[in-house]
């Protein structure tokens, strides 16, 4: 059985999912898995499609230590005991800069033009490229594709992704990218099978979690979103700030005298939820939490999604549906019920117990927008690309590894 791995590493995890690549139809989720606690304690866990555990494993700190090393225990473990080779790897790359539009087999020049991203993105581009690298070096026929989370929004108008600032810098690529865009992809795209009047129509989608950011789709396309040159602007983060004023960046630089990696890490690490609470970066320990600052950042989190959408009605110049995603959006109800709150002046009327139970349609019958849950996979995405691009190799008459 031919297989597509996908793989999305992070500072300190490498989650991986496998796929069989069947000849028709969508890819189908074999296993799925993570290394976590990388040069702490790292945790080998993977269960199969069905939600069966298949590994729950504690590994030396000093045997997995960086994330080649989590690549590498998790590769050995595929293979040695599930008998995994995999035709094809895809990789979630956070930044295609302005060059990447589409998913591309990464060689050794493509990896060196999306290294240079690195600074736009500093929590994950380099994370993302660390297993692309190793595995360049390790298997090099083995064909790994890149996978961007700008590339769906790079369709949209100039007026959209322009700064009112010199042109050179736009031609340098200092534009509004926008992120999230394997996950808005995939929803766009089951929203035709959830909805199809829906999808064809004006859409809001919100993908919050410890990232977050919303996107305005039109026929399923994106046309404007709240994220920007980086991965900081917009909606309030776990730990980054959203929205802020320049002049709040001169200010630390004039009169706190910071430099730029001291912003960096305040802005990366120290800001968001994080900072309004004084508590914890997670939503979930915020809803529970009795203390006065932890609500306040969550209604905080809720006022400016609620601004938010309100800008992207104005793109869409009307809204058909607003879907909510990602681990905020499919599981906190209480965030759901607060956000649609701020929506009456659309019309917007939440059902309170289809959303209770997070059922897909949690407005009422009289509700304009429409409303729903819809959970994301980004990996599934990124098996269709893979798999996509690696076909379109095999008619090529070039057979992969």
């Amino acid at each position: 059985m031919d297989t597509i791995l996908v793989v999305n590493a992070g500072s300190s995890s490498v989650k991986f999912q496998v796929f069989a690549a069947g000849r028709r139809g969508d890819p189908e989720r074999q296993i799925k898995g993570q290394i976590d606690g990388i040069g702490v304690r790292p945790r080998l866990r993977a269960s199969a499609a069905n939600g069966d555990a298949l590994i729950d494993r504690e590994l030396g700190a000093e045997q997995v230590s960086t994330v080649p090393d989590a690549l590498h225990a998790a590769g050995a473990w595929l293979r040695d005991a599930c008998s995994i080779s995999p035709i094809a790897v895809g990789h979630r790359i956070v930044h295609g800069g302005p060059r990447y539009d589409r998913p591309v087999l990464i060689d050794a020049q493509v990896l060196a033009d999306l290294a240079r991203y690195s600074p736009l993105a500093p929590l994950h581009q380099p994370n993302n490229l660390a297993p692309v690298r190793v595995l360049l070096e390790r298997s090099p026929d083995l064909p790994q594709v890149a996978c961007f989370d700008t590339a769906f929004h790079r369709g949209h108008d100039k007026v959209a992704d322009y700064y009112a600032i010199p042109e050179r810098f736009y031609a340098e690529g200092v534009r509004r990218y926008g992120f999230h865009g394997l996950s808005y992809e995939y929803i766009a795209q089951r929203l035709v099978q959830v909805a199809p009047e829906v999808a064809r129509g004006r859409v809001i989608v919100a993908h919050l979690g410890s990232g977050a950011s919303m996107c305005a789709l039109s026929g399923g396309r994106s046309v404007e979103s709240t994220l920007g040159f980086t991965a900081l602007d917009g909606l309030p983060m776990g730990t980054r700030p959203g929205q802020l004023d320049p002049g709040v960046v001169l200010y630390l630089v004039q009169e706190k005298r910071m430099s730029a990696a001291d912003i960096e890490k305040l802005f990366y690490h120290e800001c968001g939820l994080k900072a309004l609470s004084g508590i914890s970066n997670d939503m979930r320990e915020l809803e529970s939490s009795v203390d006065p600052r932890a609500a306040f950042a969550v209604e905080y989190f809720c006022y400016r999604a609620a601004l938010y959408a309100g800008m992207l009605v104005a793109a869409l110049g009307g809204v058909d549906a607003f879907v909510f995603t990602a681990g905020i959006g499919e599981n906190s109800a209480k965030v759901r019920q607060r956000i649609v709150g701020k929506l009456g002046w659309l019309g917007a009327e939440l059902d309170p117990g289809a959303n209770a139970s997070a059922r897909q349609l949690i407005s009422r019958k009289s509700s304009k927008p429409a409303l729903y849950v819809i959970p994301t996979d980004e990996e599934l995405m990124i098996a269709r690309h893979t798999l996509a691009l690696i076909g379109e190799r095999r008619v090529a008459g070039v057979t992969p590894a």
